[in-house]
């Protein structure tokens, strides 16, 4: 690369960083790359630093010694989200949405781009510093949002499937019983997508009772898996009995009228101590 002016080294150098969240860079790569002093190199990352914490991109950590560098990591200010999850709340309440059964259409949502990439930064903010090795779903509509959280995570993402598939080898399969239907359903992961002692956060776009996450936890110790914790887009307090407990949902559906044509939501438990 050319040797740059510090205004075009500075953006140049911010992209670089945000686009590999959670890996360690060392500042030989940026002498080395802007034809800089590391001392100069060292006074762009501390106004990079400064402008990240000031716009609410995340943090840029150092980590000193000969085999040090920086780390950028994604983080948003939950308090400055409240008004942009007002929005979806207000959009998720449309009576519209009600479909037969009193289900919930949201699958529009789910296929914004800048919708599930604000929504994937929420739920990795969380776990920025859990230390995970992977992101785990079950097919179909909770991918994006795990795809989105483990782009921010800078891990792969792990999709658990309903039924056995050829391409993916020999699986692990187990039984589970829906918290909302209580029925008996299958799901299956492949041997190979994933190590074991791994840890991992659980990813869904709805949660009724909580048998998929239950069921996905059990599925992972069989890989003698270690689960941080689990997100959701929508939680539903329909259900009084949850299967499973300290789930962050970004919001909550609190009652679908469909005589009234009614839908009632707030914020879930991610603005909870906020």
């Amino acid at each position: 690369m050319k040797k740059l002016k510090r205004s075009a080294r500075l953006a140049d150098m911010m992209q670089y960083l945000i686009r590999r969240p959670h890996l360690l860079i060392p500042l030989t790569l940026f002498k080395e790359r802007y034809q800089a002093a590391k001392s100069s190199i060292s006074e762009d990352l501390q106004i990079i630093k400064e402008t990240m914490e000031m716009s609410g991109l995340g943090e840029l950590m150092t980590v000193p010694g000969a085999a040090g560098g920086v780390k950028y990591i994604p983080a948003v200010d939950l308090k400055q989200m409240r008004d942009w999850v007002e929005e979806l709340r207000t959009g998720l309440e449309d009576p519209d949405r009600i479909l037969p059964g009193g289900y919930l259409y949201m699958s529009d949502y789910l296929s914004q781009p800048q919708v599930v990439n604000q929504i994937g930064q929420i739920f990795s903010s969380q776990f920025r510093h859990a230390g995970l090795d992977y992101v785990i779903t079950v097919e179909t509509k909770g991918i994006p949002l795990a795809y989105a959280t483990s782009q921010y995570l800078n891990v792969p993402f792990v999709i658990v499937r309903r039924d056995h598939r050829v391409t993916e080898g020999s699986v692990v399969s187990i039984n589970y019983v829906s918290g909302s239907t209580k029925r008996i359903q299958t799901m299956s992961l492949a041997r190979r997508s994933m190590k074991a002692n791994s840890k991992v956060l659980i990813v869904d776009d709805f949660m009724k009772a909580g048998g998929t996450i239950r069921g996905m936890m059990d599925l992972l110790q069989e890989f003698e898996a270690e689960v941080a914790g689990a997100c959701v887009f929508v939680e539903s307090l329909a259900t009084a009995e949850k299967l499973v407990e300290n789930v962050y949902s970004l919001l909550r559906l609190c009652d679908v009228d469909i005589k009234n044509k009614t839908i009632s939501m707030q914020l879930g438990s991610i603005f909870d101590d906020q």
